[in-house]
């Protein structure tokens, strides 16, 4: 795997998502629960942004419908949301956020 710098561990502020791009990919970066996870910001319901929505208890909602996605797997918690979205491996290096976003076959 390939990992890109996609923010500072020290941008990024607890249980407030924060919208990056890597390598033309939408990425949601979250910094919760002593963790920072990368979820793809596309809601897979609505084709909205998903850093524009809230996080609690290690999942992320879509703020038009409500649907829900955990952070962990990318599945959704509930309607009306069907289909996962896609997770992204996260290293952290000092106070650099790694995430790859393209897997190497």
């Amino acid at each position: 795997m390939s990992y890109v710098r996609a923010a500072a561990l020290s941008e990024l502020e607890e249980d407030t998502p924060k919208r990056v791009e890597i390598d033309g990919t939408p990425v949601s970066l979250v910094r919760t629960e002593g963790e920072v996870f990368a979820i793809n910001d596309i809601c897979s319901h609505a084709n909205v942004s998903l850093s524009e929505g809230e996080i609690e208890d290690c999942s992320i909602e879509c703020w038009l419908h409500g649907s829900s996605f955990d952070l962990r797997t990318g599945k959704p918690n509930g309607l009306p949301a069907t289909r996962p979205v896609p997770v992204y491996p996260v290293k952290i290096e000092g106070d650099d956020v790694l995430v790859s976003v393209t897997q190497e076959s």
